[in-house]
C-alpha cells in the first residue's frame, strides 16, 4: 500500500511539472505567474534527485557506507574533522552560492523567461550537479584530493598542468568581470558607494574586536557587524539628499574602477584577520539570510513575469548579450546550472569532513539544486520588470537613445518613467546600469516592497546592492589571495623565494601582478562603449565551461575504469558496464559544443558586436580619418581632443585583440584536454591500459558504526543550525585546534601547541582557512 501511495505520489508531482513546463512553453500575449516556475522547478529537482541521482549513487558510483572516508581516518580535529552531514550540507551550499547564479539569469533574460528556465533545470539535474556528485566522490576515495591532483593522476600531467592554468586564468577573468560588474553598479551613486564603502570599516573594526578583545567569538562580531550594515543601508539616504556629501560620494566609473584595483591589492596583502575573515563572516550569513527572505517574498507575492516566454533577441540582436540563444545563452548562465568552479569546492574542504559515502548524494548533488533554485529566483526578479526598463538599464548611451531603441523593438518606456523609478530607488539615474546587479536590485526591491505594503522602495533597493556588492568584494579578496597562492606557487619554480607566502617582498610582487591581470579586464571593460560586460561575461562563461570540461573528463575517466573488467579476472566474470561513463560524457560533449561555438563566433564573427577580430578591423578602417582631424587639428583643445581620440581608438583595438588571443587560448586548452582524454580511453577501450584507480586503499567500518540516527526533531534541528553557524563563524574550527593543542605531543625542542595563547589559535584558523578555493564564482 505505502508503495501504491509514493508511486502515486511520484506520478501526480511529475504531471504537475509537466503541466508547469506546458504553460510557459505555450502562454504567449499575456503575462504568466512566476509560481509555474517555482513549480516547475520544484518537480524537476524532487525527481531528479529521486530517481536520477539515485540511480548513479547505487548503479554508477556504488556508494558504500562501511567504506571509511578522509574525516573516519585521519580525524585530526583541525583539516579531517567528522562533521553532522546537514552542517556539511549547509556549509558546502554557502560556499558554492556565489555572484554568478545571481547575475547571470539576468543577462540573459534578455532572450525570455523560458530559455533560460530550461538551461538552468535541465542543465543542473543532468550535468551540473552530476558534476559536482561525481567529483565529490572521487575526492572522497582519494583522501580529499583536490582537482588538479585527481587530474594528474588519473589522466596525466599535462592535463593537471591545463587544469591548474585554467583555473588561473578563470580566477583573472572571473574577478575583473566582478569588479566590473560593482563600478557599473555604484558609478555616479552616492547612496550607494556609502553603504559599500562603509563595509571596510565595519569589517576591520570586527577583525580588531575577533583579535585583540574577544577573540574568535565570530557570532558576536557578526551580529553586530549585520546591525551597523544595516544603519549604513538606512543612513545612506542622507548622503544622497546632501548636496556636499553626496558630491564626495559620487564617483564616475574610470575612478571607481581605480579605486578597487587599489582595494584589490591592499585587500591581497594585508593580514587575512583585519579584512578578509570579517567580511567573509559578514556576506556569509547575509548572503544566506537573503537568499532565503527573497526565497519567501517571491513565495508569499507569486510576481507575475513580464518578459515574453521568447523575445526578439533570440536571433542575435539583442543589446545585452549579443549573440544567438546557442551558444550564448548557455554560457550566460553558468553558476546554477553547470559551473567548473564548484567542482574546486567539491575537491577541497568539504570530503575532508564528511563522515559517509552516501552523504556526497544530497551534498554534491542536493546543494547544486538548491544552488540552481537561487538562480531560477534571479531569474524571476529579472523577469518581473517591464522589458523596457530592463532593456534601459542594461544599455549603454544617451537616455533618449536607449528609450528610443526599446521602444522601436516593441518595448515601450519613456524617460520620465526610468526618472521615477530612479527617484523611488534613491538613485540619480538608472540608465546604462550594465552588468545585471542594478538590474536584480530593482527586481528585488519591487518584491520586497510589495511584501511591505509598497514601502521604503530605496531602502529595499540599496539593502539588495549592499548585499551583492558584500560577497562580490568578498569574492574578489578571497579571489584575488587564493589567485596570488597560485601564481607563488608557479613562480616560486623560477624562484624559491617567491614561493614563500608569509614573506612580504614575495606576496607584494605576486598579489601586483595578479590585480594588474584583473585590473586590466576591468579597465578594459570600464572603457568599453558599448559597457564591457557583453565582451566580458562570454569571456568568464568560456572559462568557467572550460573548468567544468576538465572536471568531466575526469569524471568520466573515473567512471570508464570502475566499469571496466581489471586485469587477471575470472573467465566467467561480468563483461563490465563502461558505457555508464555517459552520465557524464553527454553533458561533456554538450559542454564542448558550446564552448568551442561561442570561442568560435567570439573570435571570428563578422558581426561587429560579437566578433572581436571584427571590432579590431573596424577600429582599423575608423582610424586613418581620426589621423586626419589630428592633422588638421589647430593646437588647442581641439588637437587634444583629437589625439585622444585616436588614442582611444588604438587602445580598443589592443584590448580586443588580446580579448581574441584569450578566447583562442581557451579554445586550445579545451582541444588539447579532450585529445589527451581521448588518447586515454582509446588505450583504456582497447586493453592497452589497465583500469587502475589512483584510490586510498580502503578502510572498512564495523557494521554497527554506519546505522543512521534517528530522524532529527525540533530541537535536533535547532541544535543542528547552531552547529552550522558555529562552523561557518569558524568558532568550532577555534575550539578544536585549541583542544588538539592540549594533546599535541610535540617533538622535543619544538613549539609546544599547548603553549600558544587564543589569538594565535585565531590568527592561524583564518589564515588556514582562506588558504585556498573557498568561495564559489
Amino acid at each position: 500500500m505505502r508503495k501504491l501511495v509514493a508511486n502515486l505520489f511520484w506520478l501526480l508531482l511529475a504531471l504537475a511539472g509537466g503541466w508547469a513546463f506546458f504553460t510557459l512553453a505555450t502562454q504567449r500575449g499575456e503575462t504568466v505567474s512566476s509560481a509555474y516556475i517555482l513549480v516547475a522547478a520544484l518537480c524537476t529537482y524532487a525527481i531528479g534527485y529521486r530517481f536520477y541521482s539515485k540511480w548513479i549513487a547505487a548503479s554508477v558510483l556504488t556508494l558504500n557506507d562501511r567504506r571509511a572516508t578522509p574525516c573516519e581516518v585521519n580525524d585530526d580535529g583541525r583539516d579531517f574533522v567528522k562533521t553532522n552531514k546537514w552542517i556539511v550540507f549547509g556549509h558546502h551550499f554557502a560556499a558554492i552560492s556565489g555572484p554568478g547564479p545571481l547575475v547571470g539569469p539576468v543577462l540573459a533574460a534578455q532572450f525570455g523567461y523560458l530559455p533560460g528556465t530550461l538551461w538552468i533545470l535541465i542543465g543542473v539535474v543532468l550535468g551540473g550537479a552530476v558534476q559536482d556528485f561525481v567529483i565529490l566522490f572521487a575526492s572522497l576515495r582519494r583522501n580529499g584530493k583536490s582537482l588538479g591532483q585527481m587530474v594528474k593522476e588519473e589522466m596525466n600531467s599535462a592535463a593537471g598542468v591545463i587544469a591548474l592554468v585554467a583555473i588561473l586564468a578563470i580566477l583573472i577573468i572571473l574577478l575583473g568581470v566582478l569588479a566590473l560588474v560593482i563600478v557599473r553598479t555604484l558609478a555616479e551613486s552616492p547612496w550607494g558607494v556609502f553603504t559599500v564603502g562603509a563595509t571596510i570599516p565595519i569589517a576591520m573594526l570586527m577583525g580588531g574586536y575577533l583579535r585583540f578583545w574577544r577573540v574568535g567569538k565570530v557570532l558576536e562580531a557578526s551580529t553586530f557587524g549585520v546591525i551597523l550594515l544595516l544603519l549604513a543601508v538606512w543612513g545612506g539616504q542622507y548622503v544622497h539628499h546632501d548636496h556636499v556629501l553626496a558630491g564626495y560620494f559620487t564617483l564616475q566609473p574610470l575612478t571607481l574602477a581605480w579605486v578597487l584595483i587599489a582595494y584589490g591589492l591592499a585587500a591581497s596583502v594585508f593580514p587575512i584577520w583585519l579584512l578578509l575573515a570579517p567580511r567573509d563572516y559578514l556576506s556569509t550569513f547575509m548572503k544566506l539570510g537573503t537568499i532565503f527572505a527573497l526565497a519567501l517574498g517571491i513565495l508569499l507575492i507569486l510576481p507575475e513575469l513580464k518578459m515574453p516566454a521568447l523575445s526578439r533577441f533570440v536571433d542575435g540582436s539583442g543589446p545585452v548579450v549579443p549573440g544567438n540563444i546557442f551558444p550564448f545563452c548557455f554560457i550566460t548562465i553558468a553558476c546554477g546550472s553547470i559551473s567548473g568552479f564548484h567542482t574546486l569546492i567539491s575537491s577541497g574542504t568539504t570530503p575532508k569532513i564528511m563522515t559517509r559515502e552516501s552523504y556526497a548524494r544530497p551534498i554534491g548533488y542536493g546543494a547544486m539544486c538548491l544552488e540552481s533554485l537561487v538562480a531560477i529566483m534571479a531569474l524571476i526578479a529579472a523577469c518581473t520588470l517591464q522589458p523596457g526598463v530592463y532593456l534601459s538599464m542594461n544599455m549603454a548611451g544617451t537616455p533618449e537613445a536607449t528609450v528610443a531603441k526599446a521602444t522601436a523593438w516593441g518595448f515601450p518606456v519613456t524617460t520620465s518613467q526610468m526618472d521615477e523609478l530612479a527617484q523611488q530607488s534613491g538613485e540619480k539615474t538608472l540608465f546604462g546600469r550594465t552588468g545585471g546587479a542594478a538590474t536584480l536590485a530593482v527586481g528585488m526591491s519591487a518584491i520586497f516592497s510589495k511584501v511591505t505594503s509598497g514601502r521604503w522602495v530605496d531602502l529595499w533597493y540599496h539593502f539588495a546592492i549592499m548585499f551583492e556588492a558584500l560577497f562580490i568584494l568578498t569574492t574578489l579578496d578571497a579571489g584575488t589571495r587564493v589567485g596570488r597562492y597560485l601564481l607563488q606557487d608557479m613562480l616560486g619554480n623560477i624562484w624559491k623565494p617567491l614561493a614563500d607566502t608569509r614573506g612580504i617582498g614575495a606576496n607584494v610582487i605576486a598579489s601586483v601582478l595578479m590585480v594588474a591581470g584583473w585590473g586590466y579586464f576591468l579597465i578594459q571593460g570600464v572603457l568599453d562603449p558599448l559597457g564591457g560586460i557583453n565582451s566580458l561575461w562570454p569571456l568568464f562563461g568560456i572559462a568557467n565551461q572550460l573548468l567544468a570540461a576538465i572536471a568531466l573528463c575526469l569524471a568520466t575517466t573515473v567512471i570508464l575504469k570502475m566499469h571496466l573488467p581489471k586485469p587477471g579476472a575470472t573467465p566467467g566474470a561480468p563483461a563490465g558496464r563502461p558505457w555508464l561513463a555517459l552520465v557524464t560524457l553527454i553533458p561533456l560533449l554538450w559542454l564542448l559544443a558550446v564552448t568551442m561555438a561561442a570561442g568560435y563566433q567570439k573570435i571570428f564573427s563578422a558581426n561587429e558586436r560579437i566578433g572581436f577580430l571584427a571590432i579590431a578591423r573596424s577600429l582599423d578602417q575608423k582610424l586613418p580619418d581620426l589621423q586626419a582631424v589630428v592633422a588638421a587639428a589647430k593646437p588647442g583643445a581641439d588637437a587634444v581632443a583629437a589625439i585622444a581620440a585616436v588614442h582611444k581608438n588604438r587602445v580598443l583595438h589592443f584590448n580586443n585583440m588580446l580579448d581574441a588571443v584569450v578566447a583562442g587560448f581557451f579554445m586550445l586548452a579545451v582541444l588539447a584536454l579532450m585529445t589527451l582524454a581521448l588518447w586515454e580511453w582509446i588505450l583504456l577501450l582497447r586493453r592497452k591500459r589497465p583500469p587502475e584507480l589512483r584510490e586510498t586503499p580502503p578502510v572498512w567500518l564495523p557494521d554497527y558504526a554506519v546505522v543512521e540516527s534517528r530522524p532529527v526533531r525540533v530541537i535536533g534541528t535547532i541544535a543542528l543550525g547552531c552547529g552550522l553557524l558555529r562552523e561557518l563563524s569558524g568558532e568550532a574550527h577555534i575550539e578544536r585546534a585549541q583542544q588538539a593543542a592540549l594533546h599535541c605531543h610535540c617533538p622535543p625542542g619544538g613549539p609546544h601547541e599547548s603553549l600558544k595563547t587564543k589569538q594565535q589559535h585565531y590568527v592561524e584558523m583564518t589564515e588556514k582557512r582562506f588558504n585556498g578555493v573557498n568561495r564559489c564564482c
